[in-house]
C-alpha cells in the first residue's frame, strides 16, 4: 500500500531566500533520487500551525523507512535543518486530498 511521508517545519528567521534556493535546487531533486515522489507542498498563511507541510509518496512503508534510515537521507535532512526549525514527520497511508 502506498504511503505518504508528511513533514512539517518552520523556516528559520532571515533564511527565506537561502531556504527556497536549497529546496528547489537540492532538496526536491534529492528526495526524487532517493525514491520519494513529491506529492504536495503547502504553506500556512495564518494561524499557529507549521509554516510548511510537504508530502512525499513511497510505494510502501518499508520503502519509506529504508529511505528515511539511509545515509543519503541523513545528509539531505542535515542540510535542510540548516534552514528550518520545528521539524516533524510521520508516515501515513496515502490517500487523495489534503492530509495532516
Amino acid at each position: 500500500m502506498a504511503v505518504k511521508v508528511i513533514m512539517t517545519w518552520d523556516i528559520a528567521a532571515e533564511r527565506d531566500q537561502e531556504y527556497f534556493e536549497f529546496v528547489i535546487g537540492e532538496f526536491i531533486p534529492g528526495v526524487q533520487r532517493l525514491g520519494f515522489q513529491p506529492a504536495e507542498a503547502w504553506a500556512t498563511i495564518y494561524g499557529s500551525y507549521p509554516q510548511i507541510q510537504v508530502g512525499l509518496l513511497a510505494t510502501d512503508e518499508p520503502q519509506a523507512r529504508r529511505i528515511l534510515a539511509s545515509g543519503d537521507w541523513a545528509i539531505l535532512q542535515d542540510r535542510l535543518f540548516g534552514f528550518i526549525k520545528n521539524y516533524a514527520h510521520k508516515i501515513v497511508p496515502a490517500r487523495g486530498g489534503f492530509q495532516f
